[in-house]
């Protein structure tokens, strides 16, 4: 599976959620601790721009690192970002998510197994970090959407991407609705162990 369709529609949404957003909105705090929803729209719309450039380097035969100066960089990238008026953060959301999905349309079934820097992955495997980041970092801004929301399909999908979570020596049945905790945005069940880093 591609998971065009499914970025799209979280694409769709997020736009829904940005439109209209106002300075108290943005300058509020995330779910996230020490970031506000600037620093949240900031690093979904530099985040849209590094993966767009991950596909015109892989569809070119060339690889390219994810950001330039690396995490250092994303890091000043987003801190720089975050302070920007309400309407320049959301603007920034809507032309870069569309950018990514407009230079995807360009690739071709056999496109999608192309090298790229991004985990020492392939371009399919950016399409998936596009649905994580998108429908996770949707509910991070705490605007409407919940990991209530989130699809059976997309939760079967972080149940398998995060199992390296999970403690070898702790057997756990996980269910669909497990999702949320495995990406560190709700609380586990009783007994649930502590999850070791994200993969």
């Amino acid at each position: 599976m591609i998971p065009i369709d499914e970025v799209r529609r979280a694409a769709d949404r997020l736009a829904e959620v940005v439109t209209g957003l106002d300075e108290e909105a943005a300058r509020g705090p995330s779910a996230l601790p020490g970031w506000s929803r600037g620093h949240v729209l900031t690093h979904i719309s530099d985040f849209s721009r590094a993966m767009t450039r991950q596909a015109e380097y892989a569809l070119a035969g060339k690889t390219i690192e994810v950001y330039d100066g690396g995490r250092p960089g994303r890091d000043a990238g987003i801190e720089a970002g975050a302070g920007r008026p309400a309407d320049v953060l959301a603007q920034a959301v809507l032309d870069d998510t569309a950018g990514l999905l407009r230079v995807w349309e360009k690739a071709g079934p056999e496109d999608w197994a192309r090298p790229v820097t991004y985990r020492n992955g392939d371009l399919l495997g950016t399409a998936y970090c596009a649905w994580r980041e998108f429908e996770i970092h949707m509910t991070d801004l705490d605007l409407g959407p919940s990991t209530d929301e989130w699809s059976t399909e997309f939760c079967l999908h972080l149940l398998d991407f995060l199992s390296p979570r999970l403690p070898n020596d702790v057997p756990l049945e996980l269910k669909p609705t497990d999702a949320a905790w495995l990406a560190g945005r709700t609380a586990g069940r009783p007994g649930y162990p502590d999850l070791l880093p994200w993969p």
